[in-house]
């Protein structure tokens, strides 16, 4: 594909909405993986009173609708605003109380997490049944839509066509606390094909500097991958 065509097929346009801006894909089937949809706001007539605290709205006590789940709440249970990139907003966004716990994990996963899966890390990749491994490095393209796979092979893997994630540990106990990310089982379709592809990567043993930096990305890829099956789910 020509960069002129990958620049076109990634283009964003700003738009507005009742929430706010948001920038976003030209086509909606080129935005990342781990988005989410706008939430339908509760009609005004069907929310009298706020849905935390019950008070009942009048012209002082004035309604406002968190963007990110929808519902009706009073100033004062719904009067931080924080930013929400997995809608797309351009600016922090007014959300219940609720919901801001939530868009305040995810902002480690888009501050910190997404860094490393796009930095990448080296892995001994196993395809199918076969018995030989390859080294690649492993990245998240910059788009958020592709793992790249890069040694003396190349693999693009559409995220949106992973099935499932399964993250290896060694060193397990009851309690789970000394548990360390040896490696990853990973699913997906080919475009076009009938049945799952499976890859296993195994973290490098080449350095400790290695395995620390596979076990992060392993870890950044468990986060990836909740966020990924909750934008199915929605």
């Amino acid at each position: 594909m020509s960069s002129g065509a990958a620049l076109r097929r990634d283009g964003k346009k700003l738009v507005r909405s009742p929430s706010g801006l948001r920038m976003v894909p030209e086509h909606r089937a080129f935005g990342s993986p781990f988005g989410l949809d706008e939430p339908q706001w509760v009609p005004d007539k069907e929310c009298p009173r706020c849905m935390q605290c019950d008070i009942k709205f009048d012209f002082i006590t004035r309604k406002h609708h968190c963007r990110r789940c929808g519902k009706c709440f009073c100033d004062k249970c719904c009067s931080k605003k924080v930013p929400l990139p997995r809608m797309c907003f351009v600016d922090p966004v007014r959300q219940c109380a609720e919901c801001v716990l939530v868009s305040q994990k995810e902002m480690e996963f888009y501050d910190k997490q997404l860094k490393v899966l796009m930095n990448g890390a080296t892995f001994s990749v196993t395809l199918g049944t076969s018995e030989e491994s390859e080294l690649m490095v492993c990245r998240l393209s910059n788009n958020q839509r592709y793992l790249f796979l890069d040694g003396d092979s190349h693999y693009e893997i559409e995220i949106a066509q992973i099935s499932t994630v399964q993250i290896l540990t060694e060193g397990f106990t009851p309690g789970g606390g000394n548990t360390r990310a040896t490696g990853m089982l990973l699913q997906y379709k080919e475009p076009g094909a009938q049945d799952v592809t499976q890859m296993k990567f195994t973290a490098s043993e080449d350095s400790n500097s290695n395995k620390k930096q596979s076990a992060t990305w392993l870890a950044a890829m468990h986060k990836a991958a909740k966020l990924l099956y909750e934008s199915r789910d929605q």
